[in-house]
């Protein structure tokens, strides 16, 4: 992704949200839940989706950055990574036990 961590998990948060926000929007807008084989399959298919993007925006840096012989800036920016999206998720934990009350 980028060489910068605030904009890997950024974009890490900013999947999230439009993705648990297209699960939680679609059906109302397509008539409500209704049984259906698809539903399993859609949802595996997402996990899939999800853990290719996640490994693309934490993991595909650091990599080349290993191959390329950084090894040491390699593991910082995978680190600073993961510990802003940390950040970011204990933000929105916090904000969704104020807003809910």
């Amino acid at each position: 992704m980028t060489r910068n961590p605030f904009y890997n998990a950024l974009f890490a948060i900013a999947y999230i949200v439009i993705f648990v926000t297209s699960l939680i929007l679609g059906p109302q807008h397509l008539g409500g839940p209704e049984e259906s084989i698809f539903y399993p399959m859609l949802g595996l298919a997402f996990l899939v989706l999800s853990v290719a993007v996640m490994a693309y925006l934490f993991f595909y840096q650091p990599v080349l950055m290993l191959l390329d012989g950084q090894r040491k800036e390699g593991v910082r920016l995978f680190l600073q990574t993961v510990g802003i999206f940390a950040v970011a998720t204990v933000v929105l934990l916090i904000v969704s036990v104020v807003v809910r009350g």
